[in-house]
């Protein structure tokens, strides 16, 4: 008799010892990118005195559709758009497989996470800036092998 309600107390503090608990823990969330689409300048290498070196490269996406309301498809009814991406890659075994492999035109899958950034420019203008950091880099195709 005396057993259950001490179980009964025990189980409300439990219960509310651990709302208490939960509410403290930061929720998850998700930072994820992933791009497939055409290298559009050959990667470079660089290095901020004490910091370590990133390869840069950019990216380009295509978006299409048909504009128009004609339901045969023609030629001059597909519209497109090309995005540019701005990638960079910091983890050492890939940043030196990035700027060795990838080449203009290598048609290749990025997964990674957007970050935005704030720089100055040459004349002190605060300028804006979002990279995508690759963690992954998969190479579908050469720019030499689709031309063969």
């Amino acid at each position: 008799m005396f057993r259950r309600p001490v179980l009964q107390v025990l189980h409300k503090f439990v219960r509310h010892e651990s709302e208490i608990v939960s509410s403290l823990v930061l929720e998850r969330s998700l930072n994820r990118v992933q791009l497939l689409g055409r290298v559009g300048q050959d990667p470079v290498m660089r290095q901020v005195e004490g910091k370590n070196p990133v390869t840069i490269f950019s990216l380009a996406t295509n978006e299409m559709w048909k504009s128009g309301d004609n339901e045969a498809y023609q030629l001059g009814d597909v519209s497109q758009k090309t995005t540019w991406h701005r990638i960079s890659v910091f983890r050492p075994g890939l940043r030196d497989v990035a700027y060795q492999y990838v080449k203009k035109g290598s048609r290749i899958f990025v997964e990674g996470k957007v970050d935005y950034g704030e720089y100055m420019d040459k004349n002190n203008v605060r300028r804006q800036a979002t990279t995508i950091i690759a963690d992954n880099i998969i190479f579908l195709s050469d720019q030499t092998k689709e031309k063969a």
